[in-house]
C-alpha cells in the first residue's frame, strides 16, 4: 500500500471523508440527548424507591413504575449502544474513504458497507428512542387532571 503524497489526491480524500462527519455530529447530539434521558430515568427510579420504602401503600404502584423505568432504561441503553456502533462504523468509513483516495487500497465496497451499516444502526437507534419516549408519555399520570375531570362529571 503506497502512500500518495499528491496534494490534490489528499485534498479530494479529505473532501470525501468529511461528508460522513456530519452524521457523526448528529450521532453525538443524539447520544447526549439519550444519555440525559437515561440519567432522568435513573433519578426517577431512585425517587420511586425512596418513596416506596417510606410508605408501604405505595409499594405495589412503585413496583409497576420501576418495571416500566427498567424497560425505558434498557431501551435508552440499547439506543446508546446502537449510536456508538453507528459512530464507529462511520469512523471506519471515513478511514476507508481516505485510504482509498490517498493509497492504492481498494476499500470502496467496504466503505459502502460500513456507511450503510452505520445508517442502519442510526435508524434502529431512532426506533429505540421513539419506543422509549412513547413509554415515557404512557407513564404520564396527572392526578390533579383526573380529579378535575371527575369533578366535571359530577356536575
Amino acid at each position: 500500500m503506497a502512500l500518495t503524497l499528491d496534494s490534490s489526491a489528499i485534498t479530494h480524500g479529505i473532501q470525501l471523508a468529511v461528508a460522513p462527519v456530519f452524521l457523526l455530529t448528529a450521532v453525538a447530539g443524539m447520544i447526549g440527548a439519550v444519555a440525559s434521558r437515561l440519567a432522568r430515568i435513573i433519578d426517577r427510579a431512585r425517587v420511586v424507591e425512596d418513596r416506596a420504602g417510606a410508605d408501604p401503600e405505595l409499594l405495589a404502584r412503585a413496583h409497576g413504575e420501576l418495571a416500566e423505568l427498567r424497560l425505558r432504561g434498557r431501551l435508552a441503553n440499547g439506543c446508546i449502544g446502537l449510536l456508538t456502533l453507528c459512530a464507529f462504523l462511520i469512523g471506519v468509513t471515513i478511514i476507508l474513504l481516505f485510504l482509498g483516495e490517498t493509497t492504492d487500497f481498494q476499500g470502496s465496497r467496504l466503505a459502502v458497507a460500513g456507511f450503510l451499516a452505520g445508517v442502519l444502526s442510526f435508524l434502529l437507534a431512532l426506533v429505540c428512542f421513539l419506543a422509549e419516549t412513547l413509554l415515557a408519555t404512557r407513564l404520564l399520570n396527572f392526578p390533579l387532571l383526573r380529579a378535575g375531570a371527575k369533578d366535571r362529571e359530577k356536575r
